[in-house]
């Protein structure tokens, strides 16, 4: 027995060549998320932030998402087909964006923006990151509206027959993303960041908490046709989650071992 996948058609709607998708309202639901947190945190007394600074960090790191996230999915899972068609990396409207160059594209975003504002980069990666979880739980949902980046084949009774991925009922792997990558991690980053903490520490539990979850979940995800497992046993989504986790935890320590408690707002 599986459930049975909701019929819903991933275009909102049409207006001539125009059509406007689900999964493109999902990335501007956690972008207006982002900007709304963001400025509320900026309102705080001593945030060290100003609408303007909010608004130029926001527009930095869209560009990064975008860009590194096009780029990473290219250089990361489809690199061949890139050599024989460099063309691909423009053709967006074929799909395909990567979290981990998405993730390399922010941190560029950061070191650019905390070099021109001149502040600290791990006081503006501690600002950014709890703005993050929402986007990807929203981003998430979109991928299961699509029907895309299923899960593998599964007996569980939540299973869904999703209608590219054969007549097997699979495990809804985007719907466990958007729970612990999104909703999860952003419940722990608020948390953790109601007290001081050393600068960097906010940063290094987003990058050790995302790396864990995207490890563990990949377990449940369908590997990439093209490229299966390594060694029959690990993902590419594995081996790009590895080095999060390790400069995560290192992160968190050395934050802790070398500096007082600073204010966020603290250069």
């Amino acid at each position: 027995m599986a459930l049975q996948f909701p019929q819903i058609d991933p275009v909102i709607f049409s207006i001539g060549p125009l059509s406007v998708r689900w999964y493109g309202v999902m990335y501007l639901i956690g972008f207006l998320f982002a900007m709304w947190l963001a400025n509320r945190q900026a309102e705080k007394p001593n945030s060290g932030w100003s609408k303007e600074q909010v608004s130029d960090l926001l527009f930095y790191s869209m560009l990064g998402v975008i860009l590194g996230g096009r780029i990473g999915y290219v250089l990361f899972y489809q690199f061949s087909y890139f050599l024989e068609n460099p063309i691909y990396l423009l053709r967006i409207d074929q799909g395909g964006m990567s979290f981990h160059g998405g993730a390399l594209g922010v941190i560029t975003a950061i070191v650019i923006f905390a070099w021109r504002s001149k502040k600290s980069i791990l006081s503006v990666g501690d600002f950014v990151v709890p703005l993050v979880p929402v986007g990807l739980m929203a981003g998430r949902i979109g991928n299961f509206i699509n029907g895309e980046l299923w899960g593998r084949t599964t007996d569980v009774p939540w299973a869904f027959v999703f209608p590219t991925g054969g007549p097997l009922p699979r495990h809804p792997s985007q719907l466990y993303e958007a729970f612990f990558e999104g909703l999860v991690l952003f419940i722990m980053l608020i948390w953790f960041a109601k007290k001081p903490r050393p600068a960097g520490s906010i940063a290094g539990l987003f990058l050790l908490g995302y790396g864990v979850f995207r490890f563990g979940i990949e377990y449940f995800r369908e590997p990439d046709a093209h490229i299966g497992l390594y060694a029959g046993m690990i993902s590419q989504g594995q081996i790009l989650s590895l080095p999060m986790v390790l400069a995560g935890a290192a992160l968190i320590v050395w934050a802790y071992r070398a500096q007082p408690v600073l204010n966020h707002s603290e250069k």
